[in-house]
């Protein structure tokens, strides 16, 4: 897929939206490079790290807000929400709704997802959950 604003579209609209990750092959290489210490490298990394993250909030939601597209890089402004039903990050579920803002930018190579940085409101987020004050 040629246009990065369609790729990471059809990224959102499979893997976060409908949570199904039998697209991730089409859309992420293999090798890719996550630059967020608690995912691990690698579209298998993404996988795990996703998975946990759905089964602790079967509720799991991405909201869109802004997506640029420069060359070979891509900006998704958006929020993601939930319920805490289960262990996540290290945090034993608290049944707590939470909303919480990023900024995910990601290049793309050959089609694909290749590598990954991302400014994420983690303090709304544990504010939220009532592991910090």
């Amino acid at each position: 897929m040629s246009d990065p604003k369609a790729l990471l579209a059809q990224f959102g609209a499979k893997i976060l939206g409908e949570k199904d990750f039998t697209a991730l092959g089409n859309l992420m290489r293999d090798d890719y490079i996550q630059h967020n210490p608690l995912v691990g490298q690698g579209s298998k990394g993404f996988k795990d790290f996703f998975e946990a993250w759905f089964k602790a909030s079967p509720d799991f939601e991405f909201k869109l807000k802004q997506i640029v597209s420069e060359g070979d890089k891509v900006w998704v402004y958006g929020t993601y929400s939930g319920t805490h039903q289960g262990d996540w990050l290290g945090v034993p579920a608290t049944g707590k709704a939470y909303k919480f803002d990023a900024v995910d930018i990601f290049r793309v190579e050959d089609g694909k997802l290749a590598e990954h940085w991302d400014l994420l409101d983690i303090y709304t987020l544990f504010k939220q959950l009532g592991v910090i004050q």
